[in-house]
């Protein structure tokens, strides 16, 4: 694999440990302890394996830039992680892995790339002369806490430097990790614009451990918006993904709409499930196992691409805004959130996370995503 010269080599004896450009907490010199995962041996990764791998990479830079054909109002994105342990059946993301001559599937869920020299770029990055101040975007691509962040803890570091350096930054998340550094979230707070943003497409707790196994559940992740809500920063919710046929009843989305504003979101915006290519072939596969009624109806609506007609995105969020008037839930987005759309992978080749600009909530709107 064309990266394989970016691995650190794990111990090459026991006890020993290999030279890291980034001081890892209690580091510890034997395999485990890190999420489910463990460390290759010092041979090439091979894909489709059942092995579950943290690949940990010497990356080469840390800020990506978003294609300027991205209709988004901000520039910059960060993920120290590629894959994500999260599993979720239908992430956007999957098709990434295969840049690194992985698969879509179970690779990306369980082989791990860990950019442990995360931090050490970041402040070289921002230190120089062409620097300007921008927002930076993380949780575009891969989820910055998933499980593996319990033991790598990059955020830490990246939060602490993009505190030092007053730099505007949000979070996109399902992770209940955030919540250990809320402390440095809020302490950026009071010297640059922060948003932070949880996913909650559903509060139904039988769908969820189906269709996103490796996440904190639906009920933690209120908890999470409901923490953020009382110190004063907000917290948006993306209700997505709204999975047709799943979660997209008229009683559901009452459901979750009534959970979301009693936790206090300070804004809800609603998405329907897309399915590019690597997710799409994933989600059906789970489809035909779980729910293979289903897959005539999932035939029908994305016959024509990876998007739902705009007719059923309509229909959806009609239902979501009755919901939230009945709820009494706020209207508009956090101060500090973009007005963004939704996300697509970038072209084969291309590492960096792509936007392009295509949700739509009723009428012509945009919505907020991050």
């Amino acid at each position: 694999m064309r990266w394989e010269q970016q691995r650190v080599a794990p111990p090459a004896e026991p006890g020993t440990t290999p030279e890291l450009p980034l001081a890892l907490p209690e580091r510890e010199p034997v395999r485990g302890g890190r999420a489910g995962l463990r460390l290759p041996e010092p041979v090439p990764i091979e894909a489709g394996t059942e092995d579950a791998y943290a690949i940990e990479i010497h990356a080469k830079s840390i800020l990506n830039r978003v294609p300027s054909v991205s209709a988004v109002p901000f520039e910059w994105t960060l993920n120290p992680y590629r894959g994500c342990g999260h599993a979720c059946r239908y992430c956007f993301a999957r098709r990434t892995h295969t840049y690194l001559d992985l698969d879509a599937g179970h690779d990306f869920d369980s082989k791990i790339v860990v950019k442990v020299n995360a931090g050490a770029l970041l402040r070289r990055e921002l230190a120089g002369p062409r620097w300007t101040g921008e927002p930076i975007a993380m949780g575009t691509n891969t989820d910055p806490y998933q499980r593996a962040e319990g033991r790598y803890r990059l955020m830490r570091e990246i939060l602490t430097i993009l505190g030092e350096r007053a730099n505007p930054f949000s979070i996109l998340t399902k992770g209940t990790l955030i919540l250990r550094d809320m402390d440095l979230i809020l302490r950026a707070a009071e010297v640059a614009k922060v948003s932070v943003a949880v996913s909650i497409g559903s509060v139904d707790e039988v769908l969820w451990r189906k269709v996103e196994p490796g996440t904190p559940s639906p009920l933690r992740r209120l908890e999470v918006v409901r923490r953020f809500a009382e110190s004063g920063l907000g917290c948006s919710v993306l209700m997505a993904p709204i999975l047709p046929g799943l979660s997209d009843s008229p009683e559901q989305i009452d459901e979750t709409v009534a959970a979301l504003t009693a936790a206090g979101a300070s804004s809800i915006t609603p998405l329907v499930l897309h399915l590019r290519p690597g997710a799409r072939e994933w989600y059906h596969r789970w489809l035909r196992e779980e729910y293979p009624h289903l897959l005539p109806m999932y035939e029908r609506l994305y016959r024509n691409g990876a998007y739902a007609p705009k007719s059923y995105q309509r229909h959806i969020a009609e239902l979501v805004d009755d919901a939230k008037r009945r709820h009494g839930a706020g209207g508009g987005a956090d101060r500090n959130f973009r007005e963004t759309a939704q996300p697509v992978e970038a072209e084969a080749g291309d590492t960096r996370p792509r936007l392009a600009a295509a949700a739509r909530q009723s009428g012509d709107q945009q919505m907020t995503l991050l």
